[in-house]
């Protein structure tokens, strides 16, 4: 068998974690910060949680094509710099407009720095193993959104400056990391069209999953806040958690399982784990359930993706599929976001609802594909 933990691959991996704690970090404190001292509405919260996604998904398909054909590593480096410098201006802004203008900065360097690195490590990745690479290089991205909630309480008991500017000195480690990692493709001159077709069925899918999952991130917060929660961080925490154990433990099942029936399954959990969060008093069962959920989805998602492009084809796909993961993560808190200011419980239930949704979605597209 291949050999798939290569230092490329821990490098990629420990860029991941260090963006992603940043990215923790914000998401546990936007909410709070735009609520609190800024004395905006949870709406306001939630446009300025998903205001990075106007950006990010403009320019996803670019930051595809531009990895094609100039490499993954200057859109790695660029893009954690950029992150970097969004995050510590953050720590100077002190009305919603700044906000939302750096959370649309953010954008910009989540399109280069996310693209780029999903191309990474389909390129680094024995083809056979792609669901255990997506797994276990994931555990970067969720063990950051574990860590990063609780570490943002704990600065932000200091100041919300501080949390910031510690955000942004971990992107700065993930741009130092990045560029040690070196080249994973080859530039190509092939004209690649900026969004891979292929790639939009197996997408839409994904992106149900992320509405919920954007929704859940945005609130969950002030829904332990409103449950009474001494830690308001638990749930996004034990999310987090789950997630990384699950991805550890069961990091072989997504090459075993065709990508649409595991990416079915893992969107009924999805629904069930919203509904959850939002019933009285199973908030923590909600968050854990979510976590299993998504374990799954993310995997099984981008395998289906992947399994449609070319090498030279990888940096658009993973532009297509990653501009609807700017959908659901930036639409979703938006589009929750209207509900939560009448109820938060109903919000997380709507997101429910779109992911069951997706399920159904998923499986209509599994039985037109096997016919």
């Amino acid at each position: 068998m291949a050999r798939l933990l290569t230092p490329r691959f821990a490098l990629l991996t420990a860029a991941d974690l260090g963006y992603f704690t940043a990215i923790g970090i914000a998401v546990y404190a936007l909410p709070l910060y735009v609520t609190g001292p800024l004395h905006e509405s949870k709406a306001a919260a939630g446009l300025a949680f998903g205001a990075f996604a106007i950006s990010a998904l403009a320019l996803r398909p670019f930051a595809g094509r531009l990895t094609d054909r100039i490499g993954r590593r200057p859109l790695l480096v660029g893009g954690t710099a950029l992150a970097a410098t969004s995050l510590a201006l953050t720590a100077l802004a002190t009305d919603l407009p700044a906000i939302i203008a750096l959370r649309l900065l953010l954008g910009v360097a989540e399109a280069a720095f996310f693209v780029a690195g999903f191309a990474a490590l389909v390129d680094i990745a024995p083809p056979e193993r792609l669901g255990e690479a997506v797994s276990l290089n994931s555990l970067g991205l969720y063990l950051g959104l574990a860590v990063g909630p609780p570490l943002g309480e704990v600065l932000t008991q200091r100041s919300f400056p501080t949390a910031w500017l510690a955000a942004a000195a971990l992107c700065l480690a993930s741009t130092v990391v990045s560029a040690f990692m070196g080249e994973t493709g080859t530039p190509t001159t092939t004209n690649t069209k900026l969004i891979h077709r292929p790639a939009i069925p197996p997408s839409i899918a994904l992106c149900t999953s992320l509405v919920a999952i954007g929704g859940f991130l945005a609130f969950a917060a002030l829904r332990a806040q409103d449950e009474g929660f001494e830690n308001t961080s638990l749930p996004l925490f034990l999310y987090g958690t789950t997630v990384v154990v699950s991805r550890v433990a069961f990091a072989k099942i997504p090459d075993r399982l065709p990508p649409l029936k595991l990416g079915a399954i893992a969107l009924a959990v999805i629904t069930l784990g919203m509904i959850l969060t939002a019933l009285p008093h199973t908030l923590i069962a909600g968050s854990v359930v979510l976590g299993l959920g998504v374990t799954f989805s993310t995997p099984a998602f981008f395998a289906a993706v992947f399994a449609t492009a070319a090498p030279h084809q990888r940096g658009a796909a993973s532009g297509t599929a990653s501009a609807f993961i700017d959908i659901g993560l930036g639409g979703g808190p938006i589009l929750l976001g209207l509900v939560a200011n009448a109820s938060i419980p109903a919000a997380l239930v709507t997101g429910g609802a779109l992911a069951a949704a997706g399920c159904l979605w998923t499986l209509a597209l599994r039985r037109a594909l096997t016919h």
